[in-house]
């Protein structure tokens, strides 16, 4: 008899410890991912309640929000940073929990240090501080981002109480057009279904458009579940998610990684699982994709016009007078054309190896325009690495990049990296909220990295698919 439960089901009942008569559920946490800014007051829970961290081998922490990327030299200029910084060096070995700090070589962005050193497997419950958690998702892990009084309560127990969202499968089919990536394809999916849509869903991504993407694609579209209001958001385990993961410093090895494999492969969902709602969506209707508003469903092709408010429902005709008021945009206009003030290559949604090299592709032989401050900031160390060993530095320095220290920077800007007044920046990130990128009046309009890429070499937002490449010197 075909069990026709969903791999998000059947990894939650794995992992129930037991149903509450309310119907919640206690679920065991296979892996607490930890960072220095929401980490702090849940180790001071633990202090004066005088107990201990359960499972200390199920958490690992690292550092990125707050490190600045300019220059990590310490003490950090800014006294609060500094303080994080101490907090997570102290309570990291006092509660024996492993840190990844600046002097590790495997320190970087939480979201892209988890798959890289193969902490993130398929099966796992994950959790992790942060909105983003829903990252890990792309490897068939149930990831949901929590807040600091879950991470004392995760740290205590290895456990948290959580009510079972329903499962939405979104099915994307066909090839990606020339010029889109996965950034739009999610810009275009939560376009689509709204940043409410995913309320009280996890996501299950299905359909031959995610089954052609590389893992680091997966991540890039699983990481903006969030966006969508999704609790969190996956794709099932292939043969691509076993490949990626042999090897990897904390993944099973030999004998053991082979017994995996074939465990993992079994939890995806059947083709006659079934799911609370189901969405099609054609690949071929996507292109290169730019979010014009305030929030990540306020976006077009970069083809399209701004909306037309007599042409939306009445229920969403002020938030888009609000957005268009802050964005300083008519109506109508066309987006592109734009102009722009900063282009950031970087964030937990496209700070990978191979966002950089697309991005790199843009820029080889050409300047970013005279009036635009561009930096690219690696996602990790270990990927800041292999950029340089592939000559990827040279490119963006040459064309008048900054080549940064891994960190999170302009992604939130609780750092250094902040837009300066009613700054317009192209953001390869994952919110354009007011104030995300460290300024009241700062304007975000979100984009893939090759996107960025030509924006900042254009001075404003460009079709990547007319962008002429320059002549091989």
């Amino acid at each position: 008899m075909s069990d026709k439960r969903n791999l998000f089901n059947k990894v939650w009942d794995l992992h129930t410890v037991r149903t509450l008569s309310g119907g919640q559920t206690q679920l065991f946490i296979g892996l607490h991912l930890i960072h220095e800014v929401t980490s702090p007051q849940a180790f001071e829970i633990l202090r004066d309640r005088q107990l201990k961290v359960a499972f200390p081998q199920r958490t690992i922490a690292t550092v990125d929000h707050i490190v600045p990327t300019a220059s990590q030299s310490r003490p950090f200029l800014d006294d609060l940073a500094e303080q994080m910084m101490s907090a997570i060096e102290k309570n990291c070995a006092d509660f024996g929990v492993t840190l990844l700090n600046l002097a590790d070589e495997r320190q970087g962005i939480v979201h892209v240090v988890g798959p890289e050193q193969g902490l993130t497997q398929p099966g796992m419950t994950i959790v992790c501080g942060d909105s983003h958690t829903s990252t890990h998702g792309a490897f068939g892990s149930i990831a949901i981002g929590i807040g600091t009084s879950n991470v004392a309560e995760v740290l205590a127990t290895q456990t948290m109480f959580l009510n079972r969202p329903r499962v939405r499968k979104i099915v994307v089919n066909g090839p990606l057009p020339p010029g889109v990536y996965a950034k739009d394809v999610i810009l275009y999916i939560i376009q689509q279904l709204g940043v409410q849509g995913g309320v009280g869903y996890a996501y299950e991504f299905s359909g031959t458009t995610f089954d052609a993407m590389s893992m680091e694609e997966r991540m890039t579209v699983c990481n903006m579940s969030i966006e969508g209001g999704a609790r969190c958001g996956y794709i099932n385990p292939d043969q691509k998610t076993v490949d990626y993961l042999r090897g990897r410093p904390f993944a099973p090895k030999a004998d053991d990684f082979e017994r995996a494999a074939t465990w993992w492969l079994s939890l995806a969902s059947a083709q006659d699982a079934e799911f609370d709602d189901v969405v099609v969506f054609d690949a071929a209707d996507i292109e290169p994709t730019v979010t014009w508003g305030i929030t990540p469903a306020q976006s077009v092709g970069v083809s399209q016009p701004l909306p037309l408010l007599a042409e939306v429902p009445a229920e969403e005709q002020r938030l888009i007078r609000e957005a268009l008021e802050f964005m300083g945009l008519s109506e109508g206009q066309p987006i592109q054309g734009t102009k722009i003030d900063v282009a950031f290559i970087g964030s937990c949604t496209n700070s990978r190896i191979s966002d950089l090299r697309e991005a790199a592709k843009v820029v080889r032989g050409h300047t970013v325009a005279p009036h635009v401050k561009a930096i690219v900031v690696p996602g990790s160390q270990l990927v800041r690495r292999q950029a340089m060993e592939e000559g990827l530095h040279h490119i963006f320095e040459a064309a008048g990049f900054e080549w940064r220290e891994a960190g999170c920077s302009m992604c939130l800007a609780m750092n250094p990296d902040k837009l300066k007044g009613r700054e317009v920046c192209a953001s390869s990130s994952n919110r354009n909220f007011k104030g995300r990128q460290g300024s009241p009046t700062g304007r975000t309009l979100l984009m893939s990295p090759a996107m960025v890429a030509a924006a900042a070499i254009q001075g404003q937002v460009s079709d990547i698919r007319s962008f002429a490449p320059a002549t091989p010197v």
